[in-house]
């Protein structure tokens, strides 16, 4: 079935700039998914390092780094399993509604660790990485059917869905971080200074599973309005019927190949580009905690609180950079995908020099009192925002362009492969930091980026013949 037959609304004139209503809904749910998963990451890496007295597992930091690293990387590599079920036999709003019960699910084993055990905290984020692979692949497919090929609102569109994701991470670790190292947390004050003495982890979780629930139920509640039929059926079963022949397994064209090449291409540079971005979540997690002057004006910080300094950014330039991208379509000079993907990788790049200006600042001590500027940390994640605009809503929107209409969301799951590596590689990167010296860590990754980001772009003219017109 033609996208234009699964929702005749997308064929619009192009100078026509409206986006259709669903488009909002899907914002919205994904908004509140966003919201329960980061409020658990920001909190995670502090969770499973703090000691047991203090409300945390009592893991190293290069244990805890691993952990973090294979649970975000598996949380990227079920995507494929699940959007493979959902082309074939479950139909994208079902797999979204399964997706969304298991993580909730997920959040609300993590906050029952402290009354039933431990292992109920592996139980979920066990659920978490199932429930997110049949989620994630299967709304930003239904994002990209909203359009049909050609529309030049597509990547415009895709950008405000991710400003929804950002709004629901932005909240997430100031609401899940308050009630978890502030609203819920015992204090004392020690040599003078007021410290959390035991955590609340457990109700930071607890947000993060209500704030699942609430998206699924306004889902699936205006779905049916906003949505129609789209996403009901898997994509099999639609063409079945349009054709009312049995399904036949036809082969990819020759440009349906180069079409297919060009996903699995781009994916490899994107690995080298979230293994980098999510050291936010580890490595410059820890550092913020110990090295960073997290004093603002008589306030401390909440070291999960940074969490949101990416996603208030996101909010903010979002769509300024969806307006640019539509100004230059309009006039005929709009930048080709790999560009505006090479341009983030550098952007990131840039942005971990940064970090090493922190170290230098602080002489490369271990002395935890020796404190950075906050500035430091502020202009890395504003490059870091800046170069996932130009990558992260570019690569959702040309996955929708490039796939086979029956593989959408199965090749959605291959393009979330790229972070299943890089969690995992970063993991491991952070894991070295307090070996090989937080100096050396940033700058490396600063130069390696730059450098993928480099050669991507000097690849555009090929990657741009072999997607025959869709790039």
């Amino acid at each position: 079935m033609s996208v234009n037959q699964q929702n005749p609304g997308a064929a619009v004139a192009q100078e026509n700039l409206k986006h259709p209503k669903g488009l909002y809904l899907l914002f919205f749910t994904e908004l509140w998914e966003r919201f329960s998963y980061y409020g658990m990451r920001g909190l995670l890496m502090l969770y499973l390092t703090k000691t047991a007295l203090e409300g945390g597992l009592g893991y190293s930091v290069a244990d805890a780094a691993l952990i973090y690293g294979y649970f975000t990387g598996f949380v990227y590599f079920t995507p494929i399993i699940g959007g493979w079920l959902a082309d074939k036999f479950l139909g994208h709003r079902r797999a979204i509604l399964i997706g969304g019960v298991l993580m909730a699910l997920g959040q609300f084993s993590l906050f029952s660790t402290p009354y039933v055990g431990v292992e109920m905290t592996y139980l979920g984020l066990l659920l978490l990485i199932i429930g997110n692979g049949f989620f994630k692949p299967n709304i930003s497919s239904i994002v990209g059917n909203l359009y049909a090929q050609g529309d030049p609102r597509r990547d415009s569109a895709f950008t405000i869905f991710y400003m929804g994701i950002n709004i629901g991470a932005f909240m997430a670790p100031l609401v899940c971080g308050y009630l978890a190292e502030d609203y819920f947390a015992t204090k004392a004050v020690i040599d003078g200074v007021e410290t959390v003495t035991n955590y609340g982890f457990q109700y930071g979780f607890l947000a993060a599973g209500i704030g699942m629930v609430i998206g699924q139920i306004v889902f699936n509640t205006l779905g049916p309005s906003l949505l129609g039929d789209l996403g009901l059926k898997p994509v099999k079963a639609e063409n079945d019927a349009e054709t009312g022949k049995p399904a036949v397994s036809a082969k990819l064209t020759k440009e349906e190949i180069d079409r297919v090449s060009v996903i699995f291409i781009i994916s490899v540079f994107v690995i080298f580009f979230w293994a980098g971005f999510e050291q936010a979540g580890s490595s410059l997690t820890v550092y913020t905690d110990k090295y960073i002057d997290r004093n603002f004006f008589g306030f401390l910080i909440p070291t999960s609180w940074f969490q949101s300094v990416n996603p208030l950014f996101i909010v903010l330039f979002a769509p300024l950079t969806a307006q640019l991208w539509l100004f230059l379509a309009k006039r005929g000079k709009d930048l080709s995908i790999p560009t505006k993907m090479g341009v983030g990788m550098i952007l990131l790049g840039v942005g971990f020099f940064f970090m090493v200006g922190a170290v230098m600042e602080r002489g490369g001590v271990d002395d935890e009192t020796v404190k950075a500027s906050l500035a430091w940390l502020i202009a890395t994640y504003f490059f870091h925002t800046i170069g996932e605009l130009c990558l992260s809503p570019i690569g959702l929107s040309m996955v929708t362009r490039l796939a086979p209409v029956t593989l959408v969301s199965m090749l959605m799951g291959v393009w979330f492969l790229a972070p299943f590596i890089a969690q995992i590689a970063g993991g491991y990167i952070a894991s070295y930091v307090e070996e090989m010296g937080a100096f050396n860590i940033f700058m490396a990754i600063g130069i390696f980026v730059i450098v993928a980001g480099l050669i991507l772009i000097a690849l555009t003219r090929k990657l741009m013949h072999m997607m025959h017109g869709r790039g």
